[in-house]
């Protein structure tokens, strides 16, 4: 049979699903490309709001008189914001589209980043970030997306693209409002504990333009918006509600193995992002603009780290099917958890920013690589194991944020080393995932494969 004619305005190959089967990242034809440009760019505002405020910490610090123990309570209370949130964005995804859910989101949490400027004290310093957190969970609306527009041999690159360069926003925002704080000091004169309110202004303008450009020009799936075609991507005629949509994804064992996983590579990030600035700053006795910079290299490595470990996952898959997605996935985040113990031995200034950088490609090429995934562990239910697998990546940032930088008896040093090891050992349960048509790390498919595609529906 002849393929499939491409939907109105794009220029893509499509699939039966009207799905691209290509990935054009300097192309914005419509609707698959133009939906990738849009959904990275609102992520990206919304991880640019969320992280502002780490890199300007050593003078809110100094101006709220804040202790280690308010600042560690902080940057938890931004990832407790960020579990719920993205637990409930996977089935409003599945129940309204991800351009509305995205949009809405961004809309409602920009209010919170300008009313940063207003804090007072630590109480309303740590109630800011925990509100901030949930702009985060746009990163599940934008996963959700992209395996909505893109077919399964380049939704792993999709993924890991629209992610990558979203999360950006962690490491531009460690250049910007430094540059920002230094220019109205510099040239304005203002004073610094006025400065430093008067530029989250900037993030929150931001996240509002990237919230109207979603709604205005964005589309949930290749041929219509969420309503019209719920019907035909979901292959399911009867009426949908949410505690069904969740239920059938809760049940699905994959999807928390994968949250698991996901705790430890993207959870990690998550948490060097909050602390690693202030840890060149301690440790390396360096100025605030240069700490900003080192931070900065660490997300900005998200540029093609990421989408490497989406292309990583499509090569696997192509040549070695389900299993070499398992094994990439792995064998990458073993490796970035054994740079992380490394990260922490290292006693120079420039070999811990040669190790960081190492680390930054491998951890983050392995978000990438969970969810190329993610995708095929429930067709039916895939906003809820994105929301699983996106919570649990903020779920590791608490508890890790929580046993090793909120007041622990350990240095940073020794609390980064042991983060590699947690990240070493919580990658084994990938072992456990298997897919009876597919196989899994150290087993091939089932034998019966009648039974085995029953098997795997029942869970999906």
């Amino acid at each position: 049979m002849p393929p499939p004619p491409p939907p109105p305005f794009s220029s893509l190959p499509v699939d039966e699903n009207q799905k691209a089967t290509e990935f054009r990242v300097f192309s914005i034809s419509k609707p698959h490309m133009l939906a990738f440009h849009l959904a990275w760019l609102s992520l990206f505002s919304c991880f640019f709001s969320t992280f502002s405020i780490p890199p300007l910490l050593p003078i809110i610090r100094a101006d709220l008189n804040l202790t280690d123990a308010d600042i560690g309570h902080a940057g938890i209370a931004s990832f407790i914001g960020s579990i719920f949130s993205r637990l409930a964005m996977g089935p409003v995804c599945d129940l309204l589209g991800p351009r509305i859910a995205s949009a809405t989101l961004s809309l409602l949490t920009a209010p919170i980043v300008l009313a940063t400027s207003l804090v007072s004290s630590p109480q309303s310093f740590i109630l800011i970030r925990f509100l901030l957190g949930f702009s985060l969970a746009n990163f599940v609306a934008n996963q959700f997306w992209m395996s909505s527009m893109f077919s399964t041999n380049v939704v792993g690159l999709a993924n890991g693209v629209a992610a990558g360069w979203a999360n950006m926003g962690a490491g531009l925002t460690q250049l910007v409002m430094p540059f920002l704080y230094n220019i109205l000091i510099k040239y304005f004169n203002i004073v610094p504990f006025t400065a430093w309110r008067v530029i989250f202004i900037v993030p929150a303008t931001f996240q509002v333009i990237t919230a109207i450009m979603v709604l205005v020009y964005g589309q949930d799936f290749p041929t219509c918006n969420y309503r019209k075609g719920r019907t035909q991507y979901t292959k399911q005629t009867q009426e949908e509600n949410l505690l069904r949509i969740l239920f059938r994804g809760l049940r699905n064992y994959r999807g928390w193995i994968l949250a698991l996983t996901y705790g430890y590579c993207f959870g990690v990030e998550l948490t060097t992002d909050n602390v690693i600035a202030q840890y060149f700053y301690d440790r390396f006795d360096v100025d605030l603009q240069l700490a900003g910079t080192i931070a900065a290299s660490f997300g900005m490595a998200n540029l093609f780290s990421r989408p490497i470990g989406g292309v990583i996952s499509d090569k696997m898959g192509k040549r070695f099917g389900m299993r070499g997605r398992l094994w990439g996935l792995w064998v990458v985040q073993t490796v970035a958890g054994l740079l992380c113990v490394l990260l922490g031995r290292i006693n120079s200034l420039w070999g811990s920013i040669v190790v960081m950088c190492g680390f930054s490609v491998f951890v983050q090429a392995a978000s990438g690589l969970t969810f190329g995934v993610v995708p095929f562990v429930s067709q039916r239910s895939l906003g809820v194991i994105s929301g699983m697998t996106g919570s649990g990546g903020t779920v590791g940032a608490v508890v890790t944020q929580l046993l090793l930088f909120s007041g622990s008896k350990f240095s940073k040093q020794t609390s980064i080393s042991l983060m590699g090891m947690m990240m070493i050992v919580c990658t084994l349960p990938i072992t456990l995932i298997y897919f009876p048509q597919w196989g899994g790390m150290l087993c091939g498919p089932s034998f019966d494969l009648e039974k085995a595609i029953e098997d795997y529906h029942l869970l999906e």
